[in-house]
């Protein structure tokens, strides 16, 4: 069934993603970056919920060199969808992704020996010399190898003809908030390897350690490459790092109105029956729920409705949501609602969507599921370029 048909009835919800706006958050990006600075572009999670090869693409016209993913499978999508650009598997491997992860150009993040050891034998089998990053643990405690015992796997690394030491990289805790002692020291430590790589006459192309946070507040740990990814959506990674003018939220939620009941005094609304009415009441029922990724709540949050905040009441159920219309006389059935995002001169930000879920923004955006279906807006044409500065005209 080919759902995207312009005779099938879509589902009345949806999450909507502004091309337009991601490609110039990109630009301001890259206007920010000196030039000599690449641009990994993180699109693991089907780019934090926006559609990997939309963004992949858009990406690449605006100067990304490559991208970072989490999975095997995220990257085999984007070949199989025509990306030959390099794309830098972070985590770690399992010994049967490695030959992939060869025959198919994929660059690995490598932490330990045993990886190295069976990455280099399947890139020999096949004649290839293949890239690596090796990451290094300086205080997150996640993967990599320990920054006062990095050297003996770079070494081995440099011993293994099938391998190229292409990147050295570490990820920063906590770069995002107003006291950076834990990033710095993170950052110190980095560059301790770095100095004894140095030290020994070993190059290495791709120095990297920035996320968002670290690309807006970290300028000194910039080195040869940012990796950016909530940022490319319009989403700043805190309250207090460092804002870039012009960067905009690119995705939204949409539904439409598909019921309306006019309630009696005392009369109640959904599950539980949460919510009773202290007079007449003109309740809108919209068609997404919990199963779709919104906050279990109950008579907290709301919707945009011809730019007004209808409050949201009752119980939230898996395929539906009641809001208060009745100061929004001129709502009626299928009106379009804003779940988040903007309407008017209102808005409902991924922020105030964590708060309701007590959560982060990457969680909301990363949570939003498939049955809502993506509809992507604002692609076709590109907008004029923003001038790039570079390092000498900066």
């Amino acid at each position: 069934m080919d759902f995207d048909s312009t005779t099938f009835p879509l589902r009345p919800a949806w999450t909507e993603i502004d091309l337009g706006k991601l490609r110039r958050n990109l630009q301001l990006i890259r206007r920010d970056l000196p030039q000599a600075v690449r641009l990994l572009a993180v699109v693991k999670d089907e780019a934090y919920g926006h559609g990997a090869l939309d963004v992949a693409r858009i990406a690449l016209e605006e100067g990304a060199w490559g991208f970072g993913l989490s999975t095997l499978e995220e990257a085999m999508n984007l070949r199989e969808a025509g990306i030959t650009a390099p794309l830098l598997l972070l985590g770690e491997r399992q010994e049967a992704e490695l030959p992939w992860c060869v025959e198919h150009n994929l660059t690995v993040c490598v932490n330990e020996p045993h990886t190295v050891r069976k990455l280099a034998r399947t890139a020999a089998a096949t004649n290839k010399r293949v890239p690596v990053h090796l990451k290094i643990h300086t205080g997150m405690s996640r993967y990599g190898a320990r920054w006062d015992e990095a050297l003996p796997l770079v070494e081995q690394i440099l011993t293994e003809k099938s391998l190229q030491l292409e990147g050295v990289m570490t990820h920063f805790a906590q770069s995002d908030e107003t006291d950076k002692t834990f990033a710095n020291l993170q950052f110190s430590r980095f560059t301790e390897v770095l100095r004894a790589l140095e030290q020994r006459k070993i190059s290495v192309n791709l120095r990297h350690t920035c996320n968002s946070g670290g690309f807006l507040d970290l300028p000194h740990a910039h080195l040869d490459m940012v990796r950016v990814g909530i940022l490319l959506y319009g989403v700043f990674p805190s309250s207090v790092c460092r804002r870039i003018p012009g960067i905009e939220p690119v995705m939204s939620v949409k539904a439409r109105i598909a019921a309306i009941q006019k309630l009696k005094p005392g009369e109640v609304v959904g599950y539980g029956m949460r919510y009773a009415a202290p007079a007449e009441r003109r309740i809108a029922v919209l068609p997404i729920g919990y199963g779709d990724g919104f906050p279990r709540v109950r008579n907290q949050g709301g919707a945009l409705i011809h730019g007004k905040r209808a409050p949201l009441v009752g119980g939230i159920a898996m395929d539906a949501l009641m809001v208060d219309i009745t100061d929004i006389p001129e709502a009626q059935m299928w009106d379009e609602a804003v779940i988040m995002g903007r309407q008017g001169n209102g808005e409902i930000s991924v922020h105030d969507m964590a708060k309701l879920k007590n959560s982060v923004s990457y969680d909301v955006l990363t949570n939003w599921r498939l049955r809502l279906r993506r509809k992507s807006v604002n692609g076709k044409s590109a907008p004029a370029k923003i001038e790039i500065e570079t390092a000498a005209t900066k």
